[in-house]
This record gives C-alpha cells, structure tokens and sequence, in this order.
C-alpha cells in the first residue's frame, strides 16, 4: 500500500501581513499532481492543518476543496490535529467524513485512535496521535506522574494496545529530540517538549509533523514531511516535499521525497543599492539586505518596486546596522498564545523569557479554558 505523507500545511498564514492563500492553492494543485501520478492510496496529514484555531472562511473553503479531490480520486485521507488547529474543530463532522474515506483525530479522550486498512500483505493500523501537552493526558491518568511531553506520549502508548506483528503506522504532531528546528515552530522552554525517538519504537513508519524541515528523527522510517511551503526567513534554504511512503511486507518500507513546486520563493538578497537594483522583478518573499555606507534615505521604498513582496529589509555596513520588519504592524493574529505571553513577559521583565514552569502554568490554563468550552458547547 502507498501512501503520501505531508504535514504544517498552515492554510490562512499571512507572511509580514501578506495573504499566502494563492501560494497554497497552487501548492495543494502540485501536491494532488504527486499523488495521482504515485497513484498512491492514501495520504497521511500529521496536523497543523490550519495557521490558527479559529481559520478564516477562505482557509477552510480551500482545504475542503482539497479533501475533496483526494476523496472523488478514491484516496483516503487520515488526519490529526496539530498544536496550531483546535481539536474541536479539526473533528467536525468526523463521523460523517468517514463515508468518504476521511478519518480524522479525534478530541483526545485518553485513547490511541486507530483505523484498520489493508492489502495483499495483510493488516494495517494507522493510528491517530493528535498534539498533545502533558495537561491534557494527566486528566486522563491522575496516577501517572505525568510532566513532560514525553512523559504524556509514552504514558499513551503504554495504554494503546499496539498489534506488532502486524505493520503499523502512527501520525503525531510532536517534537523528536534530535530535530532541526527553524523560526516557524513555537517550542516549550527548557526543552520539555523534546521527545526521545525510542518512544515510537513499536511502529513500522512514524509520521511526523510539527518540523518545518524535511528530515528523518533518528531513524529513517520516522519522519518530518516539513511544511507546505516556506514560512520564514530561516527557512529559505529548506527544499520543501512530499513524502511518499511504500509499505509491503512487515519491515518492508520504501520512502521516496517528492519536491513540491511553489509560485514565489522565500529568499535573501543583498550587496550595494545600484546592484540589488538591476535584479530583475521579482514577487518572491524577499529580505533585501543593503550594503552601502550611504544608503538613500528612501531605499526601503525604492527596491520595494523591484520587490513588492519585500519582506524584511536591512542595512548592513561598517558604521550601523538597521533590521527592520517591512511592515510596521504586529501580525498578532498568526502568533500563538503562548508565543504572545512570551513577548509580554519579556517586556515586563527587561527581556527575560518565562520559565518552563511559568509555561506549564500558561498551558494548564489554556487546557481548562477549552474543556469549559467543550462543556458549554
């Protein structure tokens, strides 16, 4: 059986406040492309499917129609809930989506969600890990000591009865110790988050998601699919892809990466003003970085007319350095809550980041602000 392994498709981003919803669209086309002609039979999403909780109708619209086409193409889709999407949300309709062939995670209930499959070779057990914090499984088992993030997964896993004689897949949303991070994802401080690779180590393909960077975690059948496209300036030199995974025998499992083409890049240019503007015109999401000891005053404005799309734009020279953000509004609305807490924080501690505990405590809170939602829903 094949599979298409992608993740953090962060529909409704916003780059410095400008919409990313058209390179998406064009993005999903490429990726639907890759799985018809891998005539693959089902694709594994590991989370983050939106930007934020509550998406805009556009974001929505756009991935529906994505679900859509896999579906009438006769792929099944499972997916899980990332630590950007609600939960609640995610699992909307979910038992009426499984007569199309979609499976999504549901509200974690202290159980391993698992959807049984097969071919030739036998069974297959995709199970469904959404992202968790160690909040949200204490409740579950007040008996474990239950702290950090690998704490709550193994604590799981332990209670999921997992056939492995049988070939098994796990979609999760978390972060493997090992991993190379960038600027787009939002991490725990003090590492808490990091979870060991031998936690995983019952199933035959891990699908990983919650890492930007295309990458194994410490072995090669579990896997980062990275993100859809780029989504910051530490991510210009990642070469995004799809991953497609074969399974055949028990212990049989062929992976192939599969690039995925975007309409505008995310990149840096830099050197002298009459230099940078002799480039040709370009829509990528660019830093321009100038080099010059007298830089004009208006060169912010003037390059935007070779690059409308400037992101980030810089002075680097032997008498200052200015880096400034293009746009001078805060986009608040594509930063987490606890990303918000930590620029607070810092402002009301001379530039100190929280602890890890002052986090725990921030998490606890969100956890019980969105049971009581639940409950009032």
């Amino acid at each position: 059986m094949k599979f298409m392994h992608l993740s953090d498709l962060h529909i409704g981003k916003r780059l410095n406040d400008i919409s990313l919803i058209e390179d998406q669209a064009y993005a999903l086309d490429r990726v639907f492309e890759i799985a018809v002609r891998e005539n693959v039979d089902g694709v594994l999403i590991a989370g983050d499917v939106y930007q934020k909780a509550s998406p805009q109708a556009e974001a929505m619209t756009l991935f529906d129609a994505f679900l859509t086409r896999l579906s009438k193409a006769g792929m099944r889709v499972f997916l899980i809930s990332g630590n950007h999407d609600s939960d609640k949300r995610i699992s909307y309709f979910a038992h009426f989506l499984k007569n199309a062939g979609v499976f999504v995670s549901e509200a974690f209930d202290g159980t391993l969600q698992r959807v049984e499959v097969s071919d030739e070779y036998g069974k297959i057990y995709i199970h469904l890990l959404p992202f968790l914090r160690p909040t949200s499984v204490k409740k579950f088992f007040p008996e474990e000591e239950i702290v950090s993030y690998e704490d709550a997964v193994r604590c799981v896993l332990s209670h999921s009865p997992i056939d492995e004689r049988a070939r098994n897949i796990l979609l999760c949303h978390q972060l493997v110790t090992g991993a190379e991070t960038s600027d787009s994802e939002e991490e725990a401080v003090g590492g808490l988050d990091n979870i060991s690779p031998s936690a995983f180590d019952g199933f035959d393909y891990v699908a990983l998601g919650h890492i930007h960077k295309p990458q194994r975690a410490g072995r090669e059948h579990m896997r980062y699919a990275g993100s859809l496209l780029k989504y910051s300036l530490s991510e210009k030199d990642h070469k995004k892809s799809v991953c497609i995974v074969e399974m055949k025998e028990k212990g049989e499992v062929f992976i192939q990466l599969h690039p995925i083409d975007a309409i505008r890049d995310v990149r840096e240019v830099k050197g002298g003003m009459d230099e940078v503007m002799r480039l040709p015109y370009s829509e990528d999401y660019v830093r321009c970085v100038i080099t010059d000891e007298l830089p004009p005053p208006d060169a912010r404005v003037t390059l935007s007319t070779v690059f409308p799309n400037m992101i980030k734009f810089s002075i680097e020279n032997s008498k200052t350095q200015a880096d400034m953000d293009v746009s001078s509004v805060s986009d608040i609305e594509n930063k987490s809550v606890i990303d918000l807490f930590r620029e607070f924080y810092g402002l009301q501690s001379g530039g100190q980041a929280p602890s890890g505990k002052h986090i725990s405590v921030i998490e606890e809170i969100l956890s019980e602000m969105e049971a009581r939602s639940n409950e009032a829903d």
